[in-house]
C-alpha cells in the first residue's frame, strides 16, 4: 500500500503538470487510505505537499507574465491569516468525539473526511461540465481547459493582460473562507480560487490560475506553520513523497505538449467524483 501511496505522489504531480490542477485534492485520502496516516496529520501533510508543488507550478506562469503578485498579496493575507489561525488553534481544539448517531460516532477524523469529501464533489463538478460556447463568434475556438491548463506555451508573454481591478469586501471575504477551508481539509480550493480572482479582481483567466497557483502555495506553507507546533512532523516522509509529486510535474508538462488535456480533465473529474463519494460511504457506513 505504502507502494501505491508513492505512485499516487507522482499521478497527483502528473495531473498538475497536465491539466493545471486537481491532483492536490487526492493528496489526503492517498495519505489515509494509502499510507495510512490519521486524517487530522494527512491534512497537516497535505498543506506542505501541495503548498510546495503549486510553488513549482506558479513558477512556470511567473516566468511568463501570468501572476498579479498586488492580487496574491490582497487575496493572500486574509487567507494565510484564516488558514494559520485554524490549523495552530481551532483543528486542534476539535474535540476528539463529537456526537454519536446511533452506532455511528463522529469523530475529529471522521468529521474532517466527510468535509474533505464534499470538497472533492464540488472540485470534481467544476472540472466535469462544460464551458458554453460564445454565440456572438462561433468560428472562433473555445478552449474548455483554460481554467486549469498549466500549459500556455502558445501564449504570448508579450500580449497585454488587464490590470486588476479590486472588490475589495468581496476578495477579503472569500480569502477568509477559502482559508478556513483550506485549513480544516488540507487541499489548496483552487476551484473556489480562481472564479474569485475572475469575479473581483477581474483577471483573465489565465492570470487568475498562475495567480491562484501562487496563493495556493503561500497559504498552504503558513498553514503547515501552525502544525509544527502541535504535531510531531515526518520530515523525511514529506521530503520523499513531494520530490516524487514535483517529479510528476514536469513529466506532466513534458507530455501536455503531446496530449489534449480537455478530456483528460473530464475523466480525471469523474474519477475525483467517485473517490468523494467513495470516502462518503467508506467513513458512514463502512
Amino acid at each position: 500500500m505504502e507502494i501505491l501511496g508513492y505512485i499516487a505522489a507522482l499521478m497527483i504531480g502528473l495531473s498538475l503538470g497536465l491539466i493545471g490542477g486537481g491532483g492536490s485534492i487526492l493528496t489526503v485520502p492517498v495519505l489515509v487510505y494509502l499510507i495510512g496516516l490519521s486524517p487530522v496529520i494527512s491534512t497537516a501533510y497535505s498543506l506542505f505537499i501541495v503548498g510546495l508543488t503549486s510553488l513549482v507550478g506558479s513558477y512556470k506562469f511567473y516566468k511568463k507574465g501570468l501572476v498579479s503578485l498586488k492580487t496574491a498579496v490582497v487575496f493572500g493575507l486574509p487567507s494565510i491569516v484564516a488558514v494559520y489561525v485554524t490549523r495552530r488553534y481551532i483543528v486542534p481544539a476539535i474535540p476528539d468525539n463529537l456526537f454519536t448517531v446511533g452506532d455511528l460516532v463522529v469523530t475529529k477524523g471522521v468529521l474532517l473526511m466527510l468535509l474533505f469529501a464534499g470538497l472533492m464533489v464540488f472540485a470534481s463538478i467544476s472540472m466535469i461540465k462544460k464551458k458554453k460556447e460564445t454565440p456572438a463568434d462561433p468560428a472562433e475556438p473555445v478552449d474548455e481547459n483554460i481554467d486549469t491548463e498549466l500549459d500556455v506555451e502558445h501564449e504570448n508573454p508579450n500580449a497585454p493582460h488587464p490590470k486588476p481591478k479590486f472588490n475589495y469586501g468581496g476578495i477579503l471575504a472569500e480569502g477568509v473562507v477559502v482559508g478556513t477551508l483550506t485549513g480544516l481539509v488540507g487541499a489548496g480550493g483552487g476551484f473556489l480560487i480562481i472564479p474569485a480572482l475572475v469575479l473581483f479582481s477581474k483577471l483573465d483567466m489565465k492570470m487568475a490560475v498562475g495567480t491562484s497557483l501562487l496563493i495556493i502555495a503561500v497559504k498552504s506553507l503558513f498553514g503547515f506553520i501552525g502544525d509544527i507546533y502541535n504535531y510531531e512532523i515526518n520530515w523525511l516522509f514529506l521530503a520523499i513523497f513531494s520530490t516524487i509529486s514535483i517529479a510528476g510535474i514536469f513529466i506532466g508538462s513534458f507530455l501536455s505538449t503531446k496530449i489534449h488535456a480537455d478530456k483528460l480533465k473530464t475523466s480525471f473529474g469523474w474519477f475525483v467524483l467517485l473517490m468523494g463519494l467513495y470516502i462518503f460511504a467508506k467513513e458512514l457506513f463502512f
